[in-house]
C-alpha cells in the first residue's frame, strides 16, 4: 500500500518536525512550568498572524474544487474567529498583557515569516499550496497536543491552549485537511512540498523565539 502523500511530506520534514513537537516550549507549557513571560511572548506573537491565517483560509475556500470542502473550511474560520480569538483575549488579561504592549512589541523573524508564507500561499491561487501550510499549522499542533501528559495543568492559559488543539472538532479538521492534501497534492507535488517544508521550519523557529532565540 502506497504511503499517504501527507506522510511523505512529514517524513521529508524530519528531524525538524520532531524538534518542534518535542520542543522545550511544548514540554514546559504542557507541564504548567513555563514562565508567564515566555507564555505571554509566545501568545502575543501567535495572535499577530491571525489576520494572515484568515487570509489563507479564505484563499483555501476560494480555490477549493468542492462545495463540501468550502463548508468544512468555513466552519473552521468560525472557530478561529470566535473561540480561539476569545482565548487569546482572556489569556492576555490573565497574564497582564495590555493592548499597548501588544501593539508596541515588534514582530519576531518567525512571526514575520509566518505572515509572509501564509499570504504567499494565498497569492498562488493554488489549493494545494494553501493546504500545505494549513496542514503544518494544524497537524503539527495536534501532534504535540495529543501527546500532552494528563492531567493537564490547572491554569487555563496552559490547559486551554492544549485542548484548543486536541478536541473532536479539531481532530476531524486535521483529518479533513490531510485527506484534501492527499487528494490534490500529488498533482502539484513540488509546490506542496516547498510550502510544507518551509512552514515546518518556521514552526520550530517560532517556539525558539518565545525564549528570545
Amino acid at each position: 500500500m502506497a504511503a499517504r502523500f501527507t506522510d511523505t511530506l512529514r517524513e521529508a520534514s524530519e528531524p525538524t518536525w520532531s524538534e518542534a513537537t518535542g520542543h522545550r516550549f511544548v514540554s514546559e507549557m504542557c507541564a504548567g512550568t513555563i514562565s508567564d513571560d515566555v507564555m505571554a511572548s509566545y501568545l502575543i506573537q501567535d495572535h499577530r498572524f491571525l489576520d494572515s491565517f484568515l487570509t489563507l483560509l479564505g484563499a483555501a475556500i476560494a480555490t477549493s474544487d468542492s462545495f463540501e470542502s468550502r463548508l468544512r473550511l468555513g466552519r473552521f474560520v468560525g472557530m478561529v474567529s470566535g473561540e480561539e480569538n476569545t482565548y487569546f483575549l482572556r489569556a492576555f488579561e490573565a497574564l497582564g498583557v495590555t493592548e499597548a504592549q501588544r501593539e508596541s512589541i515588534s514582530d519576531t523573524a518567525p512571526t514575520a515569516g509566518f505572515k509572509a508564507i501564509m499570504r504567499e500561499a494565498a497569492a498562488t491561487r493554488s489549493y494545494a499550496a494553501a493546504l500545505a501550510v494549513l496542514n503544518v499549522a494544524e497537524w503539527l499542533y495536534l501532534d504535540w497536543a495529543m501527546a500532552a501528559p494528563q492531567p493537564l495543568p490547572e491554569y487555563f492559559v496552559h490547559a486551554e491552549w492544549v485542548t484548543l488543539h486536541d478536541n473532536p472538532f479539531f481532530r476531524d479538521f486535521v483529518a479533513f485537511v490531510r485527506a484534501e492534501l492527499d487528494r490534490v497534492g500529488p498533482a502539484e507535488e513540488a509546490v506542496a512540498r516547498d510550502f510544507f517544508l518551509r512552514t515546518v521550519q518556521l514552526e520550530r523557529a517560532f517556539f525558539d523565539a518565545a525564549y528570545g532565540g
